[in-house]
């Protein structure tokens, strides 16, 4: 057996383009702990990928050039690779006619979580993000006309080192507090601060806008609903201090698939926050 990249055997050759796809509508790009890799046995290749992540990775292949192979995955493919995973297997490529000269070349978009998952709890009652007494308006909900636009977002008025809470169970996947600059542009999302947090039901909770060194939690911690996570802030693609809050499933394209989320109030059990209106957090 051998493993390989990115060069002849015999007469076969490899070609790989990795396009790698970000998180959020904030369109910055991240290259993910994956590693897509080759062995040969015999006539056949098999090509496999490592997942260092501490959440599922999805990866669409497609063949553009498949000469005189066949592939057991056909000539496209989306796979999803577990959490924290060693040599999952993509598809192998076996010789049409072991004697004439074969190639093959493909292409891999990558994205974090299952893109092919359609089912949640869409009954899950949400603890409001903010500190237990407080009361804070919600300034921008679901499809709003700042930068929410067919998006089921919340932005909530905290300022600047207000405390920002875990609003359901799950496990960090993602983090970055490292900048402190905004603007009231796109052109700035890529200095979001944030933390995503995968829930078990294998959606993700976006907290974004956080400020610089204001996140004290890591990749892989277990967090609990009420659990301090971080600090508010100002970063990114914003016009002002505020904590942006949204629950999606991801597209292997980039897009997310938004989730309505329903939350325990003062007022009310399982209730759709609106924008405009405050709302008060008696319990987690």
């Amino acid at each position: 057996m051998m493993r390989f990249k990115n060069h002849h055997l015999h007469m076969t050759k490899f070609l790989s383009l990795l396009l790698f796809f970000s998180s959020l509508f904030l369109f910055s790009q991240k290259k993910w702990k994956v590693n897509f890799y080759n062995e040969k046995v015999g006539n056949e290749i098999s090509i496999f990928a490592d997942n260092q992540e501490e959440m599922p990775m999805s990866a669409k292949f497609t063949f553009t050039t498949l000469d005189n192979l066949k592939s057991t995955a056909g000539k496209e493919v989306t796979v999803v690779i577990p959490a924290n995973t060693n040599q999952f297997p993509i598809t192998t490529l076996s010789p049409i006619n072991p004697y004439q000269k074969n190639e093959f070349n493909y292409t891999s978009m990558v994205n974090f979580g299952d893109v092919t998952q359609e089912n949640y709890d869409k009954d899950y009652e949400y603890s409001l993000p903010f500190e237990k007494g407080k009361t804070h308006l919600v300034y921008q909900g679901y499809n709003g006309k700042l930068s929410h636009q067919n998006i089921d977002a919340l932005d909530f008025n905290l300022k600047t080192g207000d405390s920002v809470f875990a609003a359901r169970d799950g496990k960090v996947v993602e983090t970055q507090d490292q900048h402190n600059t905004n603007c009231a542009n796109i052109s700035c999302a890529k200095f979001n601060n944030k933390i995503v947090i995968m829930h078990f039901d294998g959606s993700f909770a976006d907290y974004a806008h956080l400020k610089q060194k204001g996140v004290v939690v890591k990749i892989g911690d277990e967090v609990r609903k009420g659990q301090l996570i971080g600090f508010s802030g100002n970063t990114g693609f914003s016009n002002g201090p505020h904590l942006h809050f949204a629950v999606f499933l991801n597209r292997i394209d980039g897009k997310r698939k938004y989730i309505p989320t329903k939350f325990k109030t003062s007022t009310n059990n399982a209730t759709f926050l609106e924008e405009g209106k405050s709302y008060t957090k008696t319990e987690d």
